[in-house]
């Protein structure tokens, strides 16, 4: 790429979003609703349920939107990657309750868009393919017999050749850190309050007990390991984006058909490159990848910001959101975002209302909790559990034991297991571990770790940064992107 590189350790959402730090909470209190984690799933919860009248705290572990809120592509689409035409394959109806959530969910930020300074831009989404357009055409067949206004697209301003793409008029950018600033404005939010632990109705942080009717975990990876099974129903991807300054100006949304391909649009004088995605503490293409490709096709461009994300999967490819657990009948959870959370995000907002006022939409069955994994994903997770269990590695998590492998590109210690990530300091990055790493004093004879105490539920954040949106992509927020 031309000229002198200038690189920025934030987003370029963090970089250009500033707003006030809110004190910690001092105090036991009693509320109808508490609400884990301050990113948009958190804030969009906390917003609904203000509006109905339903008493609520929102407590954040560290910065109100410094998680993957703060490290998301932002689209606001309904297109998904080609996911439409496998949902009819298995159900109609599953596939037609999960665009009624994207419509609703669409619609809403578009009434947003209208009254807050967020950047909200309408723009097409595209969805191409490389290599062949079997997959484009199918889903563009789908998304018909849906209703959804989509066609087949071949001439698209890449700097490559595509054989095909779907394209979906009417979809939106923001700026996700304006939105969720504004939003949170006027909330009750509390920050750098982690929940050290939590038990029925009583959460305990560590200057409060929070005495709750209801509980809703909008903190990306849900960490009551007790109940739920969520670190074996899905597992964490990483995922990079670069924001480049003097590359051509992108009219609409790109997105490969392909897990491992690339994503582009432009935001403001930035084109945003994302990809290089891979499985936590697995190797993959990571920052080379992407500044390779601009390094080929935008030489004149200049990198100003560098990203990563991380983002929970599903062994079925659709979100959970709903009840926690049957055994926490009062008890909700939002997570499992795929990397669309920004549509997802705000599905889930109002899905939880509704279940939080004894509601329940007739399209909330397609992202049930409840339901059965994929007996394939379910084995294939175990294995990958096993062996990080059975690998000799110099550090493991405080989860759930696994060996940590080394993310260079990074410079993190990251569990392939469950997708907890660590600083070479030893403090958690990204959950669902909670504790730090054992200090050298700390290590047992023989240079393992001493025998580990229990994981104790909690979304601890790393120490403190300076008050500026913080680079981090763990937040015990959220799981949003894009």
């Amino acid at each position: 790429m031309g000229g002198t590189r200038k690189r920025s350790a934030v987003s370029l959402w963090s970089a250009t979003a500033r707003f006030p730090e809110r004190a910690p909470l001092e105090g036991d209190r009693r509320t109808g609703v508490l609400v884990i984690g301050g990113g948009l799933t958190g804030v969009l919860c906390a917003h609904l349920l203000r509006a109905a009248g339903v008493p609520y705290l929102l407590v954040e572990a560290n910065r109100i939107g410094g998680g993957v809120t703060g490290h998301t592509t932002a689209k606001v689409t309904l297109l998904h990657g080609l996911r439409y035409e496998s949902l009819c394959r298995a159900s109609q109806d599953r596939a037609a309750q999960y665009l009624w959530a994207q419509r609703l969910a669409l619609a809403e930020y578009r009434r947003l868009g209208a009254v807050i300074d967020c950047e909200y831009t309408q723009q097409d989404a595209f969805v191409y393919a490389r290599d062949s357009a079997h997959g484009p055409l199918r889903e563009v067949e789908a998304l018909r017999e849906l209703g959804v206004d989509a066609d087949f697209a071949v001439d698209l301003p890449l700097p490559f050749e595509v054989v095909g793409a779907v394209r979906c008029p009417g979809q939106a950018r923001v700026h996700p850190l304006k939105l969720l600033g504004a939003l949170a404005a006027p909330l009750a939010v509390y920050e750098r309050t982690p929940v050290l632990e939590i038990e029925g109705e009583v959460a305990v942080t560590p200057r409060a007990r929070i005495r709750a009717e209801k509980v809703i975990f909008a903190c990306h990876y849900p960490f009551v390991d007790s109940c739920g099974g969520y670190f074996l129903k899905q597992y964490q991807h990483r995922s990079y984006t670069l924001a480049l300054e003097g590359a051509p100006v992108l009219e609409g949304m790109y997105v490969d058909a392909r897990e491992n391909g690339l994503s582009l649009r432009t935001q403001g004088g930035y084109l945003l490159l994302g990809g290089g995605d891979h499985r936590t503490g697995k190797r993959g293409g990571g920052y080379e990848v992407l500044r390779a490709f601009a390094a080929t096709h935008y030489p004149q461009a200049r990198e100003r910001f560098a990203w990563a994300a991380q983002d929970c999967m599903t062994l079925d490819g659709l979100p959970y959101i709903g009840g926690y657990s049957p055994s926490r009948p009062n008890w909700y959870v939002a997570t499992g975002f795929q990397k669309w959370g920004m549509t997802n995000a705000m599905a889930a907002a109002l899905l939880l209302r509704d279940r939080v006022l004894g509601e329940s939409p007739a399209w909330a069955e397609v992202f049930d909790p409840a339901r059965a994994p994929r007996l394939v994903g379910l084995a294939a997770q175990s294995a990958q559990a096993a062996l990080g269990y059975l690998t000799p590695t110099a550090h493991r998590c405080t989860h759930l034991g696994c060996g940590l492998r080394r993310n260079t590109q990074e410079g993190t210690l990251d569990c392939p297991c469950h997708g907890s990530r660590f600083s070479e300091s030893g403090a958690v990055l990204d959950g669902p571990a909670t504790k730090p790493l054992p200090t050298k004093q700390e290590k047992a004879p023989g240079g393992g770790s001493a025998k580990k105490a229990p994981n104790n539920p909690t979304n601890r954040p790393p120490p403190k940064p300076p008050n500026t949106q913080p680079d981090t992509s763990r937040n015990g927020a959220e799981g949003v992107r894009p």
